[in-house]
């Protein structure tokens, strides 16, 4: 038997090999590296297409352009800075809110969810990240922001008034509902989904053999998960991590939405300011000159900050490798 399948997989093999050609071979190389090309030229494309117009705006305020909080149509004085600090922290806001409700979603399905709750679970889960951003945006609006005012900004508002910088922070002048953690929490929805998938997927490739020896030689589950799980699976974590930082730095509508859209630079975290997108998607449409190429170069501006993070992302998850 053994003598006869030999024969069939050289038999196989020849057959193969007869219909292996160089010329095959090296098409099939060309449309790989076609394809890897595409995705370079259709970058250098926009990146092209943005830096020359938003040079103007560049030219005419130079670097004060990134460091003016002025934005003033109809004087034709434009400044990012509102913008960038908005997008910042609107981002830095969502991640620490909604990281680590992600890592525990993803705990507990994979070590404390019953078998017949993780399906449904992860089904809701999946099914939030293919909601669309505006129908976020328009729930963040209309019933959120309603009762994060009635029931959050206002008695936490009376509480903290006129204390030393608490109260700066989470004081609300206006308790509208809209706001900086508004924009917040609602990019923190948005994200917990992608992060609590992939950090789910990761924790499940984990060989079993690992959590059954930590468990053999008497390990807790706080244990297991702190010592065994999230140190292998570290470096997929911070890739879950980076992907939902670049949706919560890229995302317009929802966040155009709750934000309140102001050009404002406020300590307080509940007052209403902007991001580089949402101000990209209010005034994109109604404008020229010079508008049109300080709104050009507020997305060239977005595009450095997003460079940078997944730069910094690759420095981070290279240190944890090395580790």
């Amino acid at each position: 038997m053994a003598v006869v399948s030999d024969k069939v997989s050289m038999s196989n093999m020849q057959i193969i090999r007869r219909r292996t050609s160089p010329v095959f071979d090296q098409g099939f190389r060309w449309a790989s590296y076609g394809s890897a090309l595409i995705v370079l030229a259709v970058l250098a494309g926009i990146i092209g297409t943005m830096v020359h117009g938003g040079w103007p705006a560049f030219k005419e305020f130079g670097f004060g352009f990134v460091t003016s909080s002025i934005w003033n149509v109809g004087a034709d004085q434009y400044g990012a800075w509102v913008a960038i600090a908005g997008t910042l922290t609107s981002a830095l806001i969502a991640l620490v809110i909604g990281v680590p409700i992600s890592i525990g979603i993803a705990i507990f399905l994979t070590q404390l969810c019953p078998s017949w709750l993780r399906r449904p679970v992860s089904t809701v889960i999946e099914l939030l990240a293919a909601v669309p951003s505006i129908i976020y945006g328009m729930w963040g609006l209309f019933v959120f922001a309603p009762l994060f005012a009635k029931y959050v900004q206002v008695p936490l508002s009376n509480i903290v008034e006129g204390m030393p910088i608490i109260g700066t922070v989470l004081y609300a002048r206006v308790p509208s509902g809209v706001g900086m953690m508004t924009a917040g929490i609602i990019l923190a929805i948005m994200i917990i989904p992608f992060i609590a998938s992939i950090t789910r997927d990761m924790l499940d490739q984990i060989p079993t053999v690992l959590r059954e020896s930590a468990y053999g030689i008497g390990c807790t589950t706080w244990e297991v998960v702190r010592h065994v799980l999230l140190p292998q699976a570290g470096v997929s974590i911070i890739g879950a991590i980076m992907l939902g930082l670049g949706r919560a730095l890229g995302e317009t509508m929802a966040v155009t939405f709750v934000i309140g859209n102001a050009n404002r630079l406020s300590l307080s975290l509940f007052d209403p300011s902007s991001t580089i997108a949402s101000r990209i998607a209010n005034e994109f449409n109604e404008a020229a000159g010079l508008q049109m190429n300080a709104l050009l170069a507020l997305g060239c501006i977005l595009f450095v900050v997003t460079f940078i993070v997944l730069a910094l992302a690759r420095l981070l998850i290279s240190r944890v490798k090395t580790h």
